[in-house]
């Protein structure tokens, strides 16, 4: 028998070592379930990367879920899934595999990925589902044309960043981007429907996410005329701070507006809000042109109502920048609505995070966003709107009066600017002499 080299021995020993770790089980840790509105998530926590595979069978409805080389040990109890369509969950273990199997209640359209690590969670895999009936997100709906004396709300679009599997950026602490911004959502929509002549919809009203395509779709979906993301920003330095407003880039608005041109003929996507038309059966010039204008409206009216916010915060908060900055973020890409994102400070440095947490602190930007909001419409209301009419019959800004809730850090001078009346006037209505108010008091806002 010949010698073997040591070479070859070690060679061989490398060669049985990486036969091993392909050997090696993955661990299905845990099973975790996010509801949204319109589709249901199930996130598989798992020790490592995996192969999957996802087919569907019939009568009855099931889907099928193969992962190779794994062994389950995740508890499959109180995943809360009663109001989804996953009537039952259960797996079976078979020569190295997992088997998954979702006993469904109505068919639905799945679809799968993985996830790789990120500062939360580890290796993932995920499953949506989607009710067939709603699978497509619809296209703006055109509002009915409205009687010649009604007249309709101002309807702004509020969309919390991130959600479910998606924390956004983590604070000291935990803090989680998701919550914050979720809070601050709530209660911009709280003074915006409180508001005469406004309506505030929710994108995201819950602990689940919506993609970033969805988002802009279901604002375009209740004719909004406003779409305000909400943020926290997050940094790999504790250092960084500043709130930040921003609007769509140039180059944003070039590549929105060729995704549009190009899928025109397959899309029955419209422009330009109530009225709208479809680009599906214009012209290359024309539908270039019609376009173009739609998408350069919304972007000065986003310029416009960025720049009124921006300044309210500036009031009470350190600014990352002076000025009004401009991305390519997805959610800012509808050529027919106006649409800003606020960063309302960065989550990650902890004396803004200390404040980001506190209800007040939340309230305050809320107040902020909406001021802007309210200025701007009514220096340019939308016709046949209630606050247009407002304005045209010789009317006050904000209609009947409001009330405001004092947070640490206000002062009269601050609150009378950010809800457009005069020092004078917040001072009569609410019989103050001097300039001393205490947190948590109830101002009287009088219609400006």
């Amino acid at each position: 028998m010949p010698k073997l080299s040591l070479k070859y021995w070690i060679l061989t020993l490398l060669a049985l070592f990486a036969s091993n770790l392909v050997l090696a089980s993955t661990d299905v840790q845990t099973v975790r379930a996010w509801l949204a509105p319109d589709n249901t998530r199930l996130v598989f926590d798992l020790s490592g990367p995996v192969k999957h595979r996802l087919f569907t069978l019939s009568d009855p409805d099931r889907i099928v879920i193969d992962i190779e080389n794994a062994t389950f040990r995740a508890s499959l109890d109180n995943l809360g899934l009663e109001k989804s369509p996953v009537q039952n969950i259960r797996y079976s273990q078979n020569n190295g595999a997992v088997r998954v199997v979702l006993d469904l209640k109505e068919s639905v359209r799945p679809k799968s990925f993985d996830l790789k690590p990120n500062d939360q969670y580890g290796h993932r895999l995920v499953v949506d589902l989607e009710p067939r009936q709603v699978a497509e997100v619809p296209s703006r709906v055109v509002t009915p044309n409205l009687a010649p004396n009604q007249v309709r709300d101002i309807v702004i679009a509020i969309d919390p960043g991130h959600g479910g599997e998606d924390p956004g950026a983590i604070g000291p602490r935990g803090l989680r981007e998701k919550d914050v911004v979720l809070a601050i959502g709530r209660e911009l929509k709280r003074l915006i429907d409180a508001e005469p002549g406004y309506r505030a919809v929710m994108i995201r009203d819950g602990d689940y996410y919506v993609s970033l395509r969805d988002r802009t779709a279901l604002a375009r979906r209740s004719n909004a005329d406003l779409f305000v993301s909400v943020h926290a920003d997050g940094w790999h330095s504790p250092s960084a701070r500043g709130a930040s407003v921003w609007v769509l880039s140039e180059r944003g608005a070039s590549s929105e507006m060729g995704r549009w041109l190009a899928s025109r003929e397959n899309s029955a996507d419209l422009i330009g809000g109530v009225g709208s038309v479809s680009l599906e059966d214009k012209d290359d010039v024309l539908a270039s042109v019609l376009l173009d204008m739609s998408m350069t409206a919304s972007r000065t009216d986003s310029r416009q109502v960025a720049s009124q916010i921006h300044g309210n915060i500036s009031q009470f908060a350190r600014m990352h920048k002076k000025e009004v900055e401009m991305a390519g973020f997805a959610v800012l890409r509808s050529p027919d609505i106006p649409s800003i994102l606020v960063e309302t400070g960065f989550i990650t440095n902890p004396q803004e995070a200390d404040l980001l947490k506190t209800p007040a602190y939340q309230a305050r930007m809320a107040q902020a966003i909406f001021s802007g909001i309210t200025a701007h419409f009514w220096q340019k209301p939308p016709d046949r709107t209630w606050i247009a009419q407002r304005k045209y019959e010789g009317g006050s800004q904000g209609g009947p009066s409001r009330t405001y809730r004092v947070s640490r850090g206000d002062t009269l001078s601050l609150i009378a600017a950010q809800n457009g009346v005069s020092l004078s006037a917040l001072r009569e209505a609410n019989q103050i002499s001097g300039d001393r108010i205490r947190v948590g008091q109830v101002l009287r806002i009088p219609a400006s």
